[in-house]
């Protein structure tokens, strides 16, 4: 399917479209509410008696705490406790994957805005005001900023007690000396980007009877967040129990805790509901963000170019804390090569403790970086060899079949010259002619320029990106279904653990629960943790696992169903369908309805998926199966540039991508659009500046992300290569576009300047 801009639907056909099974673009249960602004996000969470929780921050990237005096602050009116390291009940660390970073800082802080105190007032402004009464004494030390140099350089202080190399990862194959006719190199660097989510953390703890407590909040993991929660609270996994609020927004920033420890700690200090907002400022300091990283990339190929080896070195900055460094490292590497056939792969990767804010998950993760390097190598390697660069790409591209740099194999659809060839073959945008609306030059309404020095430029990228978890994580989801007749007509309830945070799993489930059990009437329990884990809403991977385990709990449900049908009708239950709330036989046709087949009953059944094996990889990479699967996309970016004041303006992005099974048409069509827009805010304006560890630009003022002035017209072409490991054939949809967008730009604009451009996003001082 393609589309450029989905084309709008009449009152009639929005009616039409509120049903739906797989393949169909049902209206979201959701996305009229939200268009409206009547959604509930868990900042509009209330309570009786509810008070206000506010966090201090350290002013200081790295320092040592000699004492911290809450006095002043306790006299203030109005203000309930204050809570220090010493208040925490439970173990002072949480982590997602090693538990290294405090709950509240005893003795150390790591970085500038680690939480070292809690406030509780009965006003959110008594709250801050009481921040500034808590008196800290400090002894400033030197910070730790420079992630290559701590890669490599044993005197520096250690900031944890294992050293500052979080994990060193080589990925060799075939000959690491081998030598090529034609060589280039470069030196790659990816700025720290925000994910940007509009809807600040946010969340409310109301303790319990029991002793234990109830949290309502905003999260990409309640069961990840219970795990480290009730550890740290000192409390038993269930007397901790976590319901879903309205996310606003998620691209991994969720995946670490924020203020889920801090909201329960105050709650069950003072046996009152307790509410925590972050304000914007406070949420750049209070969430992880991307990796920055600096990559030293060879390419050598023969003179009719194919490649013949890569060569990389991977630095990827932490931060103060681990978060999700160990996965961006092994994604970085085996995924470092990209999308193609390389016989001789020698690729080292490190994610390195600094004094700098913590990095963690962000959409495309540790694929985004690499993905930059290697599709500048390709461009470079393409001018070398006087190839086009969409050609030098389809010599080389990878198919099923073949092998990646860790020795796994390929055994489902890799399209990736399929891909290439279509996008180049999309749509180009019109030339400029006649009067030039400055609307659509670059610097915008600003009257920058009339069209003088504007140059077009036209570019390409591609990627491969691992969907799920990997390196042998038992990656798994849960799914409760339930069907019972309700008002004389049959309807199904859906409960999982996974997290809706924009991207429409709940549409998703409700598609699959209609397909398979063939009742137009499906709703879905609000997500908490009395039912089994799903896992994070990360990794592009809820619509594969999750999915998935809905489709065996309506399969088990079907099964007993169709047992008591079988039963009561004398027939074979292997021959026995739902359709339209109708029990059909292959030999009798309509048996029964629905409804009466299950009378005042209720048939009900959980289950799990678990998606197929994967393996750690040895000392030099190499794992027979070290990812479930892997998404592919490609991007054609046409931009305008000014050469004289260095603005850039995306006049296009084409985007074509392969996602196995299209669950949803039309919110395909959507997370590819969205994933393009944050791919191209890290191509030319998303940059968290941190200077000496301090950041500079934490507010939307300062840290520009596109708006819709900023996004160009789309062509987007979708393709549909099932891979016959998953239940529908679906792929991960959500992150590849964003990887593949960022040097598509960047290379559009080096095609405009003639400039080499090493860093993204790139600053009108890089072209000028």
């Amino acid at each position: 399917m393609s589309s450029s801009h989905a084309p709008a639907r009449s009152p009639q056909e929005l009616n039409d479209a509120i049903g739906g099974g797989i393949g169909e673009s049902p209206l979201r249960p959701d996305g009229t509410i939200k268009v409206r602004g009547e959604f509930a996000y868990s900042s509009d969470l209330w309570a009786e008696d509810m008070l206000w929780g506010a966090t201090l921050r350290s002013p200081h990237p790295h320092a040592r705490i000699r004492s911290i005096d809450i006095g002043p602050a306790m006299a203030m009116a109005g203000v309930q406790t204050v809570l220090t390291a010493e208040d925490v009940p439970g173990d002072n660390c949480f982590g997602l994957k090693y538990a290294d970073q405090p709950v509240l800082a005893s003795d150390v802080v790591r970085y500038k805005g680690e939480a070292v105190a809690l406030v509780a007032a009965d006003h959110p402004e008594t709250a801050r005001r009481a921040l500034e009464k808590i008196v800290v004494d400090y002894e400033v030390l030197e910070p730790v900023l420079d992630a290559e140099r701590v890669a490599h350089d044993d005197t520096l202080p250690k900031l944890h007690p294992d050293g500052n190399v979080v994990r060193h990862q080589k990925i060799v194959k075939g000959d690491p000396n081998a030598t090529a006719d034609v060589v280039v190199s470069g030196v790659y660097t990816v700025g720290m980007q925000d994910q940007a989510f509009l809807g600040p953390e946010s969340g409310l703890a109301i303790p319990s009877e029991d002793g234990g407590v109830d949290l309502y909040l905003a999260t990409q993991d309640l069961h990840s967040d219970l795990r480290q929660t009730a550890r740290a609270l000192g409390l038993p996994p269930e007397k901790v129990r976590m319901t879903m609020s309205g996310v606003g927004g998620a691209f991994g920033g969720r995946e670490d805790l924020s203020i889920q420890v801090h909201v329960c700690m105050l709650a069950l200090h003072l046996g009152k509901p307790v509410k925590m907002v972050y304000n914007r400022e406070e949420s750049f300091y209070g969430h992880v963000h991307r990796h920055p990283a600096k990559m030293y990339y060879e390419h050598g190929a023969t003179r009719d170019g194919e490649l013949v080896y890569v060569k990389a070195r991977q630095y990827f900055d932490g931060g103060a804390y681990a978060s999700k460094t160990p996965v961006v490292v092994g994604n970085g590497t085996t995924l470092g090569a990209g999308p193609y056939k390389v016989p001789n792969v020698d690729i080292e990767g490190w994610g390195l403790y600094t004094n700098n804010p913590p990095c963690g998950a962000m959409r495309g993760l540790g694929a985004v970086q690499p993905t930059f390097a290697y599709e500048s190598q390709m461009d470079k390697l393409a001018d070398a060899l006087g190839m086009d660069p969409v050609d030098v790409r389809i010599a080389n591209a990878i198919e099923q079949g073949d092998s990646i740099p860790t020795g796994q194999v390929l055994d489902f659809p890799a399209p990736v010259a399929e891909l290439l060839a279509r996008v180049r073959d999309l749509p180009m945008p019109d030339e400029r002619t006649g009067p030039v609306d400055i609307r659509d030059m670059p610097g915008g309404a600003s009257n920058t320029t009339h069209g003088e020095g504007v140059v077009r430029g036209v570019g390409y990228g591609v990627t491969i990106k691992n969907i799920c978890y990997a390196e042998g994580a038992d990656d798994f989801s849960t799914a409760r279904v339930r069907l019972q007749a309700l008002g004389g007509e049959p309807a199904a309830m859906v409960h999982t653990a996974a997290a809706e945070v924009g991207q429409g799993l709940v549409t998703v489930q409700q598609q699959i629960a209609r397909s398979e059990l063939g009742v137009e009437r499906v709703t879905i329990h609000p997500n908490d943790t009395s039912v089994g884990p799903a896992g994070s809403s990360s990794a592009s991977r809820q619509t594969l696992v999750t999915g998935s385990a809905v489709k065996a709990a309506c399969d088990a449900v079907r099964e007993a169903l169709f047992a008591r049908v079988a039963e009561r009708y004398d027939v074979e239950p292997a021959l026995l369908s739902l359709q339209g709330g109708k029990v059909v036989s292959e030999a009798h046709g309509v048996l029964a309805d629905l409804v009466e087949v299950l009378g005042d009953d209720v048939i009900e059944e959980t289950r799990e998926y678990h998606h197929r094996e994967t393996f750690p990889m040895d000392e030099n990479g190499r794992s027979d199966r070290v990812h479930v699967q892997h998404a592919f996309s490609a991007h054609r970016a046409v931009v305008d540039v000014d050469l004289d004041l260095g603005l850039v303006k995306v006049v296009q992005l084409a985007c074509s991508q392969d996602v196995g099974k299209a669950i949803n048409p039309d919110a395909v069509i959507g997370q590819i659009q969205g994933g393009t827009a944050q791919g191209m805010g890290l191509a030319v304006m998303e940059e968290i500046k941190v200077v000496d560890g301090h950041i500079r630009n934490p507010s939307f003022t300062d840290y520009l992300i596109p708006t819709i002035l900023d996004t160009p017209p789309m062509e987007i072409d979708v393709i549909e290569r099932a891979d016959p490991n998953a239940v529908y054939g679906q792929r991960g949809v959500g992150e590849p576009p964003t990887i593949s967008t960022t040097p598509a730009v960047v290379a559009a604009i080096r095609a405009a300047t003639g400039k080499e451009l090493l860093h993204t996003p790139v600053a009108p001082e890089h072209i000028v």
